[in-house]
């Protein structure tokens, strides 16, 4: 199948689906609306780890010393009240049992990327900051990817304060960790970039990307979702080929058909692509 097939394929899908595959600090080898805008669902939790390890190495956090687990946020809505996430919606009990008592900075970071807890991730945000998490995006010359305001925030989601992202910053953002893991770049030390690579290898949500890959391929993604959204975003390190950089985001029309049915498209329409890049990847 050639990159006209699959736009050809994909032309005749419901929604936008945007993609980037490329090598790392070279030109993609194949695009699809990189630059459309979707809202960013779990995607953006990259962006916060890495402003996580920024501060740290800054020295203006430890990584390692335990802060309060509670349920209660900052809006970013100036003057509205303070919001809670609902368990119901994470994917991490491990973070809800600590709850009212402790746990290090890099525990939750590493919660909110392997098992996409948001309770995790607004905890993490209240001690970096929303600007801190703009500049990352800014570092990696993001021109439509924005982190507005926490998981849950409803308040501010009224207000039209959202977190959007684009397949191209996707890529950028985990290009930038891969090239800083081996040589001083844009993002963190090569020590902290490898810190940040090893938990996005460690992920468990494999439904996608990793889906579309043989058994035992190493990919650092993180994939997002909610109705409507599945995205899927990551780097592919091959035994017999370079790495490469694979970010597809998918939006349709919440209100048609079943959920779980179009979560499950979602995820296979992710994990063909992904295979299809697999067997390409000594052209890329």
């Amino acid at each position: 199948m050639t990159w006209d097939d699959l736009d050809a394929h994909l032309d005749g899908l419901p929604g936008t689906v945007s993609a980037y595959v490329g090598r790392l600090d070279a030109p993609p080898t194949w695009t699809r609306h990189p630059d459309a805008a979707h809202y960013a669902a779990s995607t953006m939790k990259v962006a916060v780890l890495a402003a996580l390890h920024r501060a740290a190495e800054a020295g203006t956090l430890d990584l390692d010393a335990p802060v309060a687990v509670v349920n209660e946020f900052d809006s970013a809505q100036a003057g509205a009240p303070r919001f809670s996430c609902a368990q119901p919606y994470d994917n991490d009990d491990a973070v809800w049992d600590r709850l009212g008592g402790s746990a290090p900075l890099r525990w939750l970071a590493e919660r909110m990327i392997v098992r996409s807890s948001n309770l995790a991730t607004n905890l993490v945000i209240g001690h970096v900051g929303l600007p801190a998490v703009a500049e990352v995006w800014a570092l990696v010359g993001a021109r439509g990817s924005v982190t507005g305001r926490g998981i849950e925030d409803f308040a501010a989601r009224a207000a039209g304060i959202t977190n959007t992202v684009t397949a191209a910053d996707l890529a950028a953002l985990l290009g930038a960790l891969a090239t800083g893991a081996r040589a001083p770049g844009r993002l963190a030390s090569p020590a902290a970039c490898s810190a940040m690579l090893d938990v996005l290898l460690a992920q468990e949500h494999r439904e996608d990307l990793a889906a579309g890959l043989p058994e035992g391929t190493r990919i650092a993604h993180k994939s997002g979702w909610v109705r409507g959204v599945r995205h899927g975003a990551g780097v592919v390190l091959p035994a017999d080929a370079p790495p490469y950089l694979i970010a597809v985001c998918t939006t349709t029309d919440p209100t048609d058909g079943d959920d779980d049915e179009a979560e499950a498209d979602a995820c296979l329409l992710i994990a063909h692509l992904s295979a299809q890049v697999w067997a390409a990847r000594h052209q890329l």
